[in-house]
């Protein structure tokens, strides 16, 4: 085989295994994407929790980048303290260590089963989740057979002299190998592509088993850049969490480099196969690492936060504070940022509310503007999160996430709509009454002030339901909307009323069934946040008309 064949096979070799790990992270992503970002949250609350859930995580994702991306989503902000999310990249070190330990064995007949049957279930699966599971399958198949391929090319190459010339020079300076496997980690942003990459080499005898050992700490070292990288440009409190996690590596490889062959001696008597032997040091390595650092964290967090001081956030409150472009390719945590960004866009909603709410009684005219600028904070807010949400990796969607997103983006747009209720219209109101010195009467400026308080209740009510999808709450969501209803034709009818005795002066009269007219517009727009929910469970009919 010519050496350009070689590197033909190698590559298309190499481009197999990442696509096969991909299609596994994606299938899982779109399977359990939610669930796992659930269990997760779990284990962010202690250390010991922290790091098994890492490893549980990063064991199914087969990704500590996409683990990391998850852990970001929690600790953005300061929701999440450090130290769990530095116990949890310790977790999913481990959990890649526990990919390479299955994938070292000699599986190769699994492969094509594997394919067939992930086939199978992709094509012919009845849920969206069977079809996600034969992805997994596939994926898993694709890369046992990438490899084998591997192991079958690197083989044919055992017998080059120049190869063996080449690695044999190399092999005299652990430093380049170290370099040499890292860059090949970094590149293929997978630690378990780089291993199985240095165990076919092992195993074909091109490089003996001490280099294969020094190609795992360099393996290790370029896979934890990748999440440095990912946070460039941002606030440098993102580079905390990784950073301490490359950090903790270097100190171990430090450490590790100069007992290289006393390991190696240990890690024999285990298993002498030159795969089996570069797998369990792998998993020898960072479980230790694990061990060591595990208990100093809280050390380890201050020393971070004192490097990398949170950025100082911009006073404008119309600039997005979660939409962490980062994480678009992972949907379960783009949607969760999105979410996040959502309620504070309900917050600033919140803030319009109670000021028209005191503008029907108050004669302050500033207010009437500064209500008007809070509203271009809510246009602001809502195009961020509109742009953040089409930019998610949609092809990456599960059923349930691509619901989830609608129902996101849904709830952005009512929001939107009310901002400029109370802008266009109530704002309008209030200024002509300002204006035009009008008094309301106390029982209709108490019966408005109702009003608002069922509102602001109903927000809140809203936006439990957005984040917690709970049936009860949108049950209970869309019956107020009935109550707010009758509440609203009482008081227009006593309106009127009013206006058929003369009891009541003809501007004030107008004046409050337009203010009633608005706030009953702004109920139907949070009531429509309970809609989807109730119809998905079938608790709410399409269409209210008599057949």
């Amino acid at each position: 085989m010519s050496a350009t064949s070689v590197l033909i096979h190698l590559l298309g070799e190499v481009a197999l295994l990442l696509w096969g790990i991909n299609m596994v992270n994606s299938g899982v992503q779109r399977a359990f994407g939610s669930d796992l970002r659930w269990i997760l949250g779990i284990g962010l609350r202690t250390r010991l929790h922290a790091f098994l859930a890492g490893v549980g995580v990063t064991t199914v994702l087969q990704s500590s980048t996409a683990t990391a991306l998850m852990v970001a989503s929690f600790t953005a902000g300061g929701a999440v303290d450090i130290v769990p999310a530095l116990a949890v990249m310790l977790g999913a070190n481990v959990g890649t260590a526990l990919i390479v330990q299955v994938l070292s064995f000699d599986i190769t007949l699994i492969f094509p089963l594997l394919i067939f049957f992930g086939f199978i279930g992709y094509k012919r699966g009845q849920s969206s989740r069977i079809k996600d599971l034969g992805r997994v399958a596939i994926g898993l198949g694709l890369m046992l057979l990438s490899l084998h391929l591997l192991s079958e090319t690197i083989r044919e190459i055992q017998s080059s002299v120049v190869l063996k010339e080449l690695l044999g020079g190399v092999a005299s300076d652990p430093l380049i190998l170290l370099l040499l496997s890292g860059v090949f980690a970094w590149i293929a942003h997978s630690s378990v592509a780089a291993m199985l990459f240095i165990m076919s080499l092992a195993t074909a005898g091109v490089i003996d088993t001490h280099a294969a050992l020094v190609m795992v700490l360099g393996a290790n070292l370029g896979s934890s850049a990748n999440p440095m990288l990912e946070g460039l440009g941002g606030d440098p409190a993102k580079f905390r969490v990784p950073f301490g996690n490359l950090a903790m590596r270097v100190i171990g490889c430090v450490a590790a480099l100069p007992l290289i062959d006393v390991f190696q001696s240990h890690v024999t008597l285990f298993d002498s196969s030159p795969a089996r032997l570069a797998a369990n040091f792998h998993t020898l390595f960072n479980v230790a690492v694990a061990v060591i650092f595990i208990l100093p964290l809280p050390w380890i967090a201050k020393l971070l936060t004192r490097a990398f001081p949170e950025k100082l956030r911009a006073s404008d409150p119309g600039m997005p504070q979660y939409l962490d472009k980062d994480a678009l390719d992972t949907p379960s945590v783009a949607l969760s940022n999105a979410a996040r960004e959502v309620l504070r866009m309900a917050d600033t909603v919140e803030i319009m509310l109670r000021s028209s709410q005191d503008l029907f009684r108050e004669d302050d005219i500033s207010r009437v503007t500064e209500v008007s600028r809070t509203d271009d904070v809510v246009d602001r807010l809502y195009s961020a999160i509109r742009r953040y949400l089409s930019a998610i990796n949609h092809e990456a969607l599960s059923e349930t996430e691509a619901k989830r997103l609608s129902d996101i983006l849904a709830f952005a747009i009512n929001l939107e709509h009310i901002g400029d209720i109370i802008d266009k219209n109530l704002m309008e109101l209030a200024a002509k009454r300002i204006k035009n010195h009008l008094r309301l009467p106390k029982d209709s400026l108490d019966d408005i002030t109702s009003m608002h308080a069922k509102l602001l209740e109903h927000l809140h009510l809203a936006a439990s339901v957005l984040m917690f999808q709970d049936i009860g709450s949108a049950r209970k969501l869309v019956s107020e909307k009935e109550r707010f209803r009758d509440l609203e034709r009482a008081m227009t009818q006593k309106q009127l009323e009013q206006i058929r005795s003369g009891r009541t002066v003809g501007d004030t009269s107008a004046l409050q069934l337009d203010i009633v007219r608005d706030l009953k517009r702004i109920e139907a727009h949070i009531a429509a946040t309970g809609h989807s929910l109730l119809e998905q469970s079938g608790e709410l009919r399409p269409s209210r008309l008599s057949s």
